[in-house]
């Protein structure tokens, strides 16, 4: 089992910066990959980044490709999400999540833990 409890969400300016942090229990967490998804008002929920489980491997939707950076810390047992020049559009509850599989998967359903997410919202 692995529980996931995200934190650092908050309101922000467009073009600012947020850092989210995810903090995971369990004795294996450095095996699974973790991913960041948001969802939006009124949309579904959406892949956002995601990591292997030795930090040497990442992968971005196209949204957010050279805004934000997804690393790890197996030491500490937390995945975070930095988010730079930060849109609107952003705006969302972000979750973290953690996937028993060693490739990176951006489909929700290859996740098995799921985080109770953080609201980010970005002011215009």
């Amino acid at each position: 089992q692995v529980q996931l409890v995200e934190s650092g969400g908050g309101l922000v300016q467009a073009g600012g910066s947020l850092t989210l942090s995810c903090a995971a229990s369990g004795r294996t967490f450095s095996s699974y990959i973790m991913g960041w998804f948001r969802q939006a008002p009124g949309k579904e929920r959406e892949f956002v980044a995601a990591v292997k489980w030795r930090g040497d491997s990442t992968y971005y939707a196209d949204s957010v490709k050279g805004r934000f950076t997804i690393s790890r810390d197996n030491a500490k047992n937390t995945v975070y999400l930095q988010m730079n020049n930060l849109k609107p559009e952003d705006t969302a509850v972000y979750y973290c999540a953690a996937g028993r599989r060693t490739g990176i998967s951006i489909r929700q359903r290859e996740y098995d833990y799921w985080g109770q997410g953080t609201q980010v919202t970005v002011s215009s």
